[in-house]
């Protein structure tokens, strides 16, 4: 299931299909929760009125703002607060070469029904040079902006097909005034199945597009909704040069396909870099249609509409269904309710760069007033989240980077000065240590994190042989000058074989180049020295700075990532909740 395609992300062919976007939402407002979240929030007795919506985006009659191609457009969308401010819930992906896009990527959006929800859109023109980048990490300012819609939640809401065109405006300078093109809105609630089908498609005999070499073939699947729009819903990645095309495994949620007997359109096109995908066949069929034919090993024939006659022609090119599974997909609060335990472990930073202790200008310096120093507050403010997902409130507590009291320097010492036993209990237990490790231990250096990251590998590989439901999080706190880059890669890559996951937060004004290569939203994996390739994503950092501005919140900062990172581990050896029955 790690491999399932169900969405795709921005850049280049990547635009077409391959990986699914992570969440852009940077709030904690019920505007749109991940499960963690949500269960987060639900279990202090927060139950906000609401319901989950998906909205689907597309656009017609885009201006262009590129000299030599089509604008490259992608939506973002905003809640209007109530003192005016703009918060961001997500964004689409790019579409390449296109003033007519119909966006794959879905926003969702919680709809309180005693709320006067305003959104807001934008459509940008994303610059050529950032087309390999994830969307979530675009600066909007260096895009081209080609306007704006808003909207109030509950006009889409309250329209009998739930669909809404908006007209786009925008200031492009004194007496311009210019058609902009529309925006169109499509919202459907989302379901509580946990249906999944997953289907092996590949092509034979396809007709060639292309020149002077092969066509560059790619699916698109889209869902007729209630107005009888096509909705696309999947998009497969892109094979080269290949009339014979396989694809990854296609992965379909009830709630993108509707029912068994909805009629989907599967198109198969031929890629091009200036957006103009060239048709080589389409066919119409449901997702009971789909298994019968791999059931039957039948294969299904492509047409292509005649655009003189009006009659579909039969094509040679055709349409395989190897492997067809519908199975129960569990989510990330189905392990948690299960009884699946989430254990965390705290490193901190002890290094020299962090300023001596002594002085107020230190990380790590202690106020006389009692005034948190930033290691503290991050203690303190991850510190609920850290203790809700742990169930015992024991956690294993390090320090790495200072002089200890037999006068070497250690990676991984107990947080609590013990010989052995490096558990503290609670947060409190943390800050305990913390300051009694202050007292006790010089900082010293380098910073190396393979040690720490080591450690807690070897706590999950123990866990793991004993076959215990239990997934781990280490949660480092570092100043963000890291001195064994190589040795931390490699440690991660060895690890991400196994249940853990590692949250890493900056403190301080440092350079934090170093800890968004290790967060790896690049969308590619982390590689070791040997070459080889991490199985899968298992860190996310989180800078402090952007927590105290208000940028984001404690909360979906620290889970924003943790479900998916924790689904991809159990899904990938078909590990179930505990006493759920087998997939």
């Amino acid at each position: 299931m790690g491999n399932c395609l169900t969405g795709d992300v921005a850049g280049g062919k990547q635009a077409i299909g391959g990986v699914q976007q992570r969440p852009t939402s940077t709030s904690n407002n019920n505007a749109a929760l991940n499960d963690a979240v949500d269960f987060f929030f639900r279990s202090r007795g927060q139950y906000p009125l609401f319901s989950q919506i998906e909205l689907s985006l597309s656009a017609s009659n885009l201006i262009d703002r590129d000299i030599t191609s089509k604008s490259d457009p992608m939506a973002v969308m905003y809640l209007r607060k109530k003192d005016g401010k703009l918060e961001e819930i997500g964004r689409t992906e790019v579409i390449l070469n296109s003033l007519d896009p119909n966006w794959i990527e879905k926003i969702t959006v919680s709809f309180q029904f005693e709320a006067v929800q305003t959104l807001v859109f934008h459509v940008y023109d994303v610059d050529s040079q950032y087309h390999n980048v994830p969307v979530k990490t675009l600066k909007l300012k260096d895009q081209d902006y080609l306007g704006e819609a808003t909207c109030v939640l509950s006009e889409i809401m309250t329209k009998p097909n739930r669909s809404l065109t908006l007209n786009l405006n925008g200031n492009f300078g004194a007496g311009v005034s210019r058609r902009l093109g529309t925006l169109s809105v499509q919202a459907e609630e989302t379901t509580a199945s946990k249906t999944v089908v997953e289907m092996n498609l590949r092509c034979i005999n396809l007709d060639n597009k292309d020149l002077f070499s092969k066509s560059d073939p790619f699916l698109r699947i889209s869902r007729i909704v209630e107005n009888s729009v096509a909705v696309p819903i999947c998009r497969t990645e892109v094979v080269d040069n290949n009339l014979n095309p396989m694809w990854r495994p296609v992965c379909l949620t009830t709630q993108q396909y509707g029912s068994r007997d909805n009629p989907l359109i599967i198109e198969c096109l031929d890629f091009n870099t200036n957006g103009t995908h060239d048709l080589i066949g389409r066919t119409q069929k449901s997702v009971a249609e789909l298994e019968r034919h791999c059931l039957q090993k039948e294969s299904v024939n492509f047409v292509y509409t005649s655009t003189s006659h009006g009659r579909n022609k039969v094509l040679k090119g055709q349409l395989i269904v190897d492997r067809f599974v519908e199975k129960v997909q569990y989510s990330f609060l189905d392990y948690i309710s299960s009884g699946f335990e989430l254990n965390f472990m705290v490193a901190v930073d002890f290094t020299a760069s962090n300023g001596d202790p002594r002085n107020p200008g230190s990380l790590h310096y202690n106020d006389p007033s009692g005034k948190p120093n930033s290691y503290q507050q991050a203690i303190m403010e991850v510190g609920e989240v850290i203790q809700f997902y742990g169930s015992d409130r024991r956690f294993p507590a390090w320090g790495f980077g200072g002089r200890t009291s037999d006068n070497t320097v250690s990676h991984a010492f107990n947080l609590n000065g013990a010989p052995h036993g490096d558990e503290v209990v609670g947060v409190e237990g943390i800050m305990s240590a913390y300051a009694s490790a202050l007292h006790n231990v010089a900082l010293a250096g380098p910073t190396l994190f393979s040690h720490v990251v080591d450690k807690a590998a070897n706590i999950a590989s123990q866990s793991l042989s004993q076959n215990i439901p239990k997934y781990f999080v280490l949660l480092i706190i570092t100043d963000g000058v890291l001195t064994d880059m190589a040795g931390t890669l490699d440690a991660l890559v060895r690890a991400s074989d196994l249940p853990l996951s590692v949250l890493i937060v900056g403190v301080g004004n440092a350079d934090f180049s170093q800890m968004e290569i290790l967060d790896a939203d690049n969308g590619r994996r982390l590689e070791s020295s040997t070459g080889r390739v991490a199985t899968r994503d298992t860190v996310q950092f989180v800078p402090m700075t952007a927590v105290h501005s208000g940028q984001v919140s404690v909360v979906q900062a620290l889970l924003e990532e943790l479900p998916g990172q924790f689904l991809s581990y159990v899904r990938s050896r078909n590990i179930n909740p505990v006493g759920a029955p087998a997939i």
